[in-house]
């Protein structure tokens, strides 16, 4: 059983920034394919940035060039830095696995992008 334990979110301000954090249960970070995912009021849930199980990144057109993801194998953590944030990256952001062919994910932390 894999637990996700996502942390960091919060209000900003437009042009601001957030870490978010993503602890996870087990040792097998660097051998499966995940990330984070979002999903915005009335929305379907998306994806932000995600590692492949190869270990190569992938990243929504609209982040780009603003988010960076990025994991800490020896803590079981992955990271999301969000930089120049907008309003319409307002959304709860979920971390995700796929591990062993099933998809995992947590509970999301909510990110308020306004000022």
């Amino acid at each position: 059983q894999v637990q996700l334990v996502e942390s960091g979110g919060g209000l900003v301000q437009p042009g601001g920034s957030l870490r978010l954090s993503c602890a996870a249960s087990g040792n097998f970070f660097s051998r499966y394919a995940m990330g984070w995912y979002r999903q915005a009021p009335g929305k379907q849930r998306d994806m932000v940035a995600a590692f492949t199980s190869g270990g190569s990144t992938n990243y929504a057109d609209s982040v780009k060039g603003r988010f960076t993801i990025s994991r800490d194998n020896p803590k079981n953590t992955l990271y999301l830095q969000m930089n120049s944030l907008k309003p319409e990256d307002t959304a709860v952001y979920y971390c995700w696995i796929n591990w062993r062919g099933v998809d995992y994910w947590g509970k999301g932390t909510l990110v308020t992008v306004s000022s």
